[in-house]
């Protein structure tokens, strides 16, 4: 079925959580909905925010501009514009967009009649960013450790928390999220090539279907996953490397304050090393 004539079937009346039909109507390919137009309104404001912090920052270098947190002499409260206050309404523009965002997701999934697995996907990546600027600010109490806005400016705070704990690489939930990573990117990068590969075969031979894919893999491996099972398997992986992300940087600092090459000690202190010792 044409693009174009299957959009003709599901563009109707409904689907929305709020707003009714007031927003319910496209522009061009674009869903619009309630969701769409709060999305617009916290991405225009929030992008006006930084280039305003920009303006009155003392470069225009794109690498060097930075929006930072305030300090952390004010804790929890709010802060003037130009001492952190700015970092403060760009961090609430940002979330308020990112919900839109997958709200909106959740409204054209309605109009489809499909599951909510992409807003629900999407939100691990929202949970991530509001984890490192809202959460971990909380639960330490001073909107200070949250990450400035720029580029340099952001690769210095990665740099410096990770000093902060000395070897963040030991970090328990770190070595998760970068083992899930690679492993997202091997299994999809597996995938798409077996696919490529069955689909574009040599001149005069016939295209291949998934039993010859199963196939590949049943001799290479041993076990095929199958054509449902790899998708779900790469959107497990994907949404448990953003997590636990997350996680990692926060449990930094809100539960654990030390290096993280101490918190092994358990290890040094199994029953296991009883054994044969002196």
């Amino acid at each position: 079925m044409a693009m174009l004539s299957f959009e003709r079937k599901y563009r109707v009346r409904g689907g929305t959580l709020v707003g009714g039909d007031l927003f319910d109507f496209w522009v061009g390919p674009f869903y619009v909905g309630f969701f769409g137009v709060t999305t617009a309104f916290f991405s225009l404001v929030g992008t006006a925010l930084i280039l305003w912090g920009a303006a009155i920052g003392p470069t225009w270098n794109i690498w060097q501009i930075n929006i930072a947190p305030p300090d952390l002499s004010y804790g929890l409260g709010f802060a003037p514009l130009t001492h952190g206050g700015l970092w403060q309404v760009i961090t609430i523009c940002a979330v308020g967009a990112f919900v839109s965002w997958a709200l909106r997701e959740v409204e054209i999934s309605r109009k489809l009649g499909i599951g909510l697995h992409v807003p629900a996907a999407f939100s691990v990546a929202i949970f991530a960013y509001v984890a490192l600027n809202v959460i971990r600010p909380l639960l330490m109490g001073a909107w200070g450790v949250g990450f400035p806005y720029g580029i340099m400016s952001h690769l210095d705070w990665v740099s410096n928390t990770g000093y902060n704990y000395i070897n963040f690489e030991y970090n328990p939930m770190h070595m998760v999220a970068v083992t899930l990573f690679f492993t997202t990117t091997l299994a999809l990068g597996l995938h798409g090539s077996l696919v490529l590969s069955a689909i574009n075969p040599a001149k005069g031979e016939p295209v291949k279907f998934t039993e010859h894919e199963d196939s590949f893999f049943r001799d290479i491996v041993g076990y095929s996953i199958g054509t449902l099972g790899i998708h779900r398997l790469g959107l497990f992986l994907a949404l448990g490397a953003g997590f636990a992300s997350a996680a990692c940087i926060l449990i930094s600092g809100p539960f654990w304050t030390q290096g993280w090459p101490s918190w092994w000690g358990w290890w040094l202190h199994l029953p296991i090393w009883q054994f044969g010792g002196h």
